[in-house]
């Protein structure tokens, strides 16, 4: 008898399934294939050897960032905030300090730090993640912690864009009503399973995921038509750059007004 805790635990990534509990279930399930057997229990031994992001205890996500992790590439749609892997420290920093429910004194440092830490796995020679990311106007637009902040924020993200494994597309005002109005998402696919992958929904209490093919397959076309309705890449890098500029004259001019009052 398993308790609802302990089921509770290991799909939540807190707690690894053991070689044991495979075994039990597969006797449960009348799972005879050796070979199938086999392969579960050589997953749940590597299961068990903890990833990166444990060392730094409780910490939100945890689940989705194991799965970043493992993915060999992202779809992501962000209507609110630039994507959490292309933020700059400052951004992401003004971004965890307005946090609700309110951090604790320690909480706002330890999680700048796993934002940070993320964001190794698009610098990594030897396994690049490929990530695109359709992008809301707002977030561009959307003063985060200064305008000196946000022009150094656009500035990377136009720098991230130019690179060969991420691809920035911006959906702007303009485009009026589109598939992405429900909020952000997130489609996953994994190296040894290209044909399937995870829908994630962030939400405010609890993450979403969906692994179902028709829910996977739903998300995927809706995602083909926001970046057929968004700005070509070319065109994006232009108006974040447009974007830049007008974060720099918003500051200038408030400058100035000081100077003369």
């Amino acid at each position: 008898m398993v308790s609802q805790p302990k089921i509770t635990h290991v799909e939540t990534g807190r707690r690894a399934i053991s070689p044991r509990d495979v075994r039990d279930r597969c006797a449960l399930y009348e799972v005879t294939d050796q070979q199938v057997i086999d392969s579960l229990m050589e997953m749940a031994t590597e299961s068990g050897q903890q990833g990166w992001w444990h060392a730094y205890g409780d910490i939100p996500h945890s689940v989705y960032i194991g799965l970043e992790t493992d993915a060999a590439s992202i779809h992501s749609y962000e209507p609110m905030v630039i994507p959490g892997l292309l933020q700059t420290p400052a951004y992401a920093d003004a971004v965890i300090g307005k946090t609700i429910p309110p951090l604790t004194a320690e909480q706002p440092a330890m999680r700048l730090r796993v934002r940070l830490r993320r964001q190794h796995r698009i610098y990594d020679p030897a396994r690049p993640l490929q990530l695109w990311v359709v992008l809301d106007e707002a977030p561009l637009r959307r003063v985060v912690g200064s305008r000196n902040i946000m022009r150094e924020q656009l500035e990377h993200l136009h720098a991230l864009g130019a690179g060969p494994h991420i691809t920035v597309q911006v959906l702007p005002y303009t485009a009026g009503a589109h598939p992405g109005l429900s909020g952000q998402s997130s489609i996953l696919r994994f190296a040894d399973s290209p044909q399937a992958g995870v829908v994630h929904l962030q939400r405010f209490t609890s993450d979403l995921y969906l692994e179902k093919p028709p829910d996977v397959q739903h998300y995927s076309v809706m995602y083909d038509h926001l970046q057929a309705q968004a700005l070509n890449p070319d065109s994006s890098h232009h108006f974040i750059t447009d974007t830049v500029k007008s974060h720099i004259d918003a500051t200038s001019a408030v400058e100035s007004f000081r100077e003369t009052a």
